[in-house]
């Protein structure tokens, strides 16, 4: 039986009609984006005032979606061939990025949010400008689809997964491989960081876990935990634990410092596709094949890690790699299922699982918001995509109303009240658009006010020189 400090269900979210493929925690965790073979985004609100928005605009299923590191994008990754940037907002607009010649199956922000790299069937690995939103450089190595690629915590490396069975680590400063993992057992699904960059996870499609140091290049752990094949794994902000995701339906949650398999949790009907982390580690989400989102609340990891994050912080932006005060997995063995884990079951650990479910707002997404008429190609090369927003070809009020329109609204609430929370809700959106507007553009100025300080002085200093 499920302790105090286990692991619990939250709540499930349904709003989606078919599978879910992908899911993603905004910064503060008050926001979780969630992507589908029904072709939609949904991003959902955590507070107590429950919403979620459903973004359309990819013609086929979306396989992948990331919130930028601040929070004001989201990336979105299609079976349409084409990777999306949006602003999550309730206009909707986004960004089309198009470059892969056959589908997109991840998409991944760099840590500092300005550049993106997505993955493909068509064998490439492509990384983009976000404030540019234009393709700067393709890798081709791969022999076979690329499943998933993601940049390490300093930005200065890939990690990329495919049906070729290997897995192999990019630098991004010379754009070559530079090392190759190669699994004749299976190919990786999914691979993953830890948060300070020394290690990487992969997601087996044999039914293994394993951990690679990327510094020695050796396998550190591999565990044998699941009955069918891995589809996705997240490392936990402390780096000591690792949550799993299986086709067998069930969550696995392992301790790295002790080399054990420490919780299995279920709740999906069927194989679950995504799981992930909340930045702050005390939340994490996972969706599957049932069409559910469910959020638990973590709980388990008693140990104070904001030192440790701080660490990360600090040692990925000053040190060269490799990081040699890096704590990583202490037992190279093979792990399998012979320890006992805790078995947690949403129907009976949880009783409140029959939370009504939110009101959702439909969003059709509106022209690009890379095209405008009245920025000048000088503001459009340096302002990022998160403020450029359609004006000219803006639709009227009476579509935008028409477009945006409560699909489950909430019961008890007249319908004129309704509406007048709809509209100020609109209204606030608006208003949040603005202030990031006004915020880039502040920060631009900034920006070229001490451009135009430091030539000043170097024109004065060589003046001096001159005399």
């Amino acid at each position: 039986m499920a302790s105090a400090l286990d692991p619990v269900l939250i709540r499930p979210f349904r709003g989606h009609r078919a599978a879910v493929t992908g899911v993603a925690f905004n910064a503060d965790a008050a926001g979780l984006a969630t992507s589908s073979l029904d072709r939609f985004l949904m991003v959902w609100k955590l507070k107590t005032q429950c919403r979620a928005y459903k973004f359309a605009g990819h013609m086929e299923a979306v396989t992948s979606v990331q919130f930028s590191p601040d929070g004001q994008l989201l990336a979105s990754a299609s079976q349409d061939r084409t990777v999306r940037l949006w602003i999550p907002c309730i206009h909707g607009e986004s960004s089309v990025l198009k470059g892969h010649t056959a589908s997109v199956r991840s998409v991944s922000f760099s840590h500092d949010g300005h550049f993106l790299v997505s993955s493909s069937n068509d064998k490439s690995i492509k990384i983009w400008s976000v404030h540019r939103q234009r393709l700067l450089f393709s890798l081709f190595q791969h022999t076979h689809w690329v499943r998933y690629a993601e940049f390490s915590p300093d930005g200065r490396l890939i990690a990329s997964c495919s049906e070729d069975k290997s897995v192999k680590i990019w630098d991004t400063r010379n754009k070559t491989c530079i090392d190759s993992f190669l699994d004749y057992e299976g190919f990786a699904n999914f691979v993953d960081f830890n948060p300070s960059g020394t290690c990487i996870a992969s997601a087996g499609s044999n039914h293994t876990v394993k951990l690679w140091d990327i510094r020695m290049n050796k396998l550190l752990q591999h565990y044998k935990v699941h009955r069918a094949g891995v589809n996705c794994v997240s490392f936990h902000p402390s780096g000591n634990y690792l949550i799993t995701a299986s086709t067998d339906g069930t969550l696995k949650i392992l301790d790295l410092l002790e080399g054990r398999l420490i919780y299995t949790l279920h709740g999906h009907k069927g194989p679950v596709f995504s799981v992930a982390f909340s930045k702050d580690g005390e939340k994490f989400a996972s969706g599957g094949a049932d069409a559910q989102v469910l959020l638990w609340k973590t709980n388990f990891d008693s140990f104070d890690y904001k030192e440790v994050l701080k660490h990360h912080i600090r040692r990925t932006h000053i040190d060269d790699p490799p990081h040699l005060l890096d704590i990583y997995p202490r037992s190279p063995h093979l792990h399998d299922e012979k320890l006992q884990s805790v078995e947690v079951n949403p129907t009976f650990d949880v009783t409140n699982t029959q939370t009504l479910d939110p009101p959702v707002i439909e969003i059709s997404s509106s022209s690009s918001f890379s095209t405008l008429d009245d920025v000048s190609s000088e503001d459009l090369q340096y302002t990022p995509a998160s403020v450029l927003a359609p004006s000219s070809k803006r639709k009227s009020e009476n579509e935008s109303e028409s477009a945006v329109h409560n699909v489950d609204k909430p019961t008890g609430i007249s319908p004129s009240l309704g509406n007048a929370l709809e509209h100020i809700v609109e209204q606030l959106d608006v208003l949040t658009l603005t202030i990031s507007i006004l915020e880039q553009r502040l920060t631009l100025t900034e920006d070229k006010l001490k451009d135009c300080l430091e030539n000043q002085k170097k024109m004065l200093l060589q003046g001096s020189q001159e005399e």
